[in-house]
């Protein structure tokens, strides 16, 4: 009974830090915003943060990370991760925003594949229900009939689906990795992102650092060492948890990121949005169906 308790608690934090996570980067997007506003562009505004999180991770866990030993997965991770933060960045800059989204949140059945794959995670027949759920949800939330069907039309498009896989399998990845330190971890997904901005720069405009004021500086410093704090989080909660259930609680996301347009942007939320968070926030409460434990004896 003890363990079991053990156990159950151990989940309830794991959730309640993707919950935290999945919060977080729904709001992201309205500094991001700005920072673009600003002159500064997706790229480069990714990069300054990510930086920013790379420096203080270092710093913070320089204890942690004397005398690591490397592993083939880390450059693994760093790779989906960096194509999973650029390419949803550029995607939403340069493509309709909504058919971007709805493309990128059929992550959920991507990590279906991927955790059977590479982490022989088995779904129960009810699981698989809410896999359902979330994937209809978040349907729900970003279809309009007049976009047509969510298959890719151009690069953009193709760069929301891409950094939704990626999504899926960094998830993956993480969880695959759970003898890796999250300090590790969390320092490998921002080189990533920074190897792969860097590798961008030449074909982005370079603004003028003199023409940017001080609440710009301090924006783009917030953000990196946020991202560094949320990182870590949500790292921790994916070590914790099923691939498959991780990944239907981080579609949460997607419910405070309507919530938070409406409310700092202005934009309208209808009955749409409002029945296709229900069935996200559902989903995410019975998660726990998703994955088929092995029994006792095995």
């Amino acid at each position: 009974m003890g363990q079991q308790q053990k156990t159950a608690g151990s989940t309830a934090v794991a959730t309640v830090a993707l919950l935290t996570g999945a919060t977080v980067w729904g709001l992201i997007w309205y500094p991001y915003r700005a920072i673009e506003q600003a002159g500064i562009s997706g790229t480069l505004a990714t990069l300054a943060t990510y930086a920013v999180a790379l420096l203080a991770g270092l710093f913070a866990f320089r204890r942690d990370l004397h005398g690591f030993r490397f592993s083939w997965w880390l450059p693994a991770i760093a790779l989906v991760a960096g194509g999973c933060n650029l390419g949803y960045v550029l995607a939403v800059l340069h493509g309709e925003v909504m058919r971007v989204l709805l493309l990128f949140y059929l992550s959920p059945l991507w990590t279906v594949a991927l955790a059977r794959l590479l982490l022989d995670e088995r779904l129960r027949p009810a699981g698989a229900v809410v896999i359902g759920c979330s994937v209809l949800g978040a349907a729900v939330m970003l279809w309009r009939p007049e976009l047509g069907l969510p298959w890719p039309r151009n690069g953009a498009e193709w760069l929301g689906l891409g950094a939704g896989f990626c999504f899926a399998l960094q998830n993956v990845l993480i969880r695959r990795t759970a003898h890796l330190s999250i300090e590790l971890k969390t320092v490998t997904v921002f080189a990533g992102v920074i190897v792969l901005g860097l590798a961008l720069i030449p074909f982005e405009p370079l603004p003028d650092p003199a023409r940017l004021q001080a609440a710009e500086w301090t924006t783009l410093l917030v953000v990196g060492l946020l991202l560094l704090a949320v990182n870590l989080v949500v790292q921790a909660g994916l070590t914790a948890l099923a691939a498959n259930q991780a990944i239907v609680i981080m579609l949460f996301e997607l419910v405070v990121a309507a919530l938070s347009a409406w409310w700092l942007a202005g934009e309208l939320t209808g009955p749409a949005e409002w029945l296709g968070g229900a069935l996200i926030v559902a989903a995410s409460l019975f998660s726990g169906t998703l994955e088929e434990r092995p029994s006792a004896g095995s």
